[in-house]
């Protein structure tokens, strides 16, 4: 088995094991192609001839390039996963990118609305069905602080209506329960009534397109920009901007990590903790606007 063949069988792992996203899939396929194209101009047929040294080779030429150190951290987790694979497999004996490490990269805030925006947002009027959906779809999504890829594969058997409760399919296929609030039952319920309009009969998805199949990723983000055009809104508005938000008036209301981690399907808490500096950035505002010895004063 060449080397080729040994990255396709590791593709079909993620893709039939462990259910990843093919979003997720495209990014392990493009790190480790690159990858594989570094092995042939140093004339690498077998990983087994690897070691640290070619990996940190490969990641200080990636830098060059313009790779930052978020991306090359991807790159060498992609790495990572497949040298533990074939590991598993018996088809390698060590993995040569552990313990190898990416430079250091500023750490990028997420960014997020403010209540007020989010308001503005939402107050949209009508009651055309793609009106209706398109309210349904936003209220979810900031209400349970849903990833795209979740509310796209989210079915009608998996909303407990009464219990106001999501079942969710997060990364990894692992499960969780999600509740969700008054504005968002009411936006799906007025969303559902007419959903019978646009879905074919056999459609198990909550949210459809005019044609009415499952709606697509890519369509979401389209309503997404239009409709903070038209609701006045003066910043970029895509999908993961509303779980932002989400995670961050939730923390800046409970200051509960652990819960917010849990909310959010977080695996690790060092991910979740990200938000613990917008939530300091807002106390260090409130702080500069009201404390007598910060406000800056004018001069007469």
């Amino acid at each position: 088995m060449n080397l080729a063949e040994q990255c396709e069988t590791f593709f079909q792992y993620l893709q039939s094991e462990r259910q990843y996203s093919d979003h997720t899939l495209k990014n392990y396929r493009r790190d480790i192609q690159t990858f594989l194209s570094y092995c042939q101009q140093q004339t690498i047929d077998d990983f087994s001839k690897l070691d640290s040294a070619h990996i940190r080779q490969f990641i200080a030429a990636r830098h060059r390039q313009g790779l930052g150190g978020r991306s090359l951290q991807r790159v060498l987790s992609s790495l990572r996963s497949l040298f533990h694979f074939l590991n598993k497999q018996l088809l390698l004996s060590k993995n040569p990118a552990k313990g190898v490490r990416a430079p250091k990269s500023p750490r990028k805030l997420p960014e997020v609305m403010t209540v007020d925006e989010l308001d503005q947002l939402l107050m949209m009027k009508g009651d055309d069905v793609l009106v209706l959906r398109d309210k349904a779809v936003m209220e979810l999504m900031y209400g349970c602080g849903l990833r795209l890829s979740e509310l796209v594969t989210l079915d009608v058997i998996n909303v407990e209506r009464k219990q106001q409760i999501l079942n969710v399919t997060g990364k990894g296929n692992k499960q969780r329960q999600l509740p969700f609030g008054r504005k968002a039952a009411e936006a799906l319920d007025n969303w559902l009534k007419v959903r019978s309009q646009l879905a074919e009969i056999k459609e198990t998805a909550v949210f459809v397109s005019k044609r009415g199949t499952r709606l697509k990723q890519s369509s979401i983000q389209q309503r997404l920009k239009k409709w903070a055009i038209k609701q006045g809104l003066n910043s970029d508005l895509y999908p993961h901007k509303l779980r932002h938000s989400f995670a961050s008036h939730i923390l800046e209301s409970s200051g509960d990590l652990r819960a917010v981690q849990e909310l959010l399907g977080h695996e690790n808490l060092s991910t979740t903790q990200i938000y613990t500096h917008l939530d300091f950035q807002h106390l260090a505002k409130v702080y500069d606007d009201a404390h007598p010895r910060a406000r800056k004063h004018n001069k007469k």
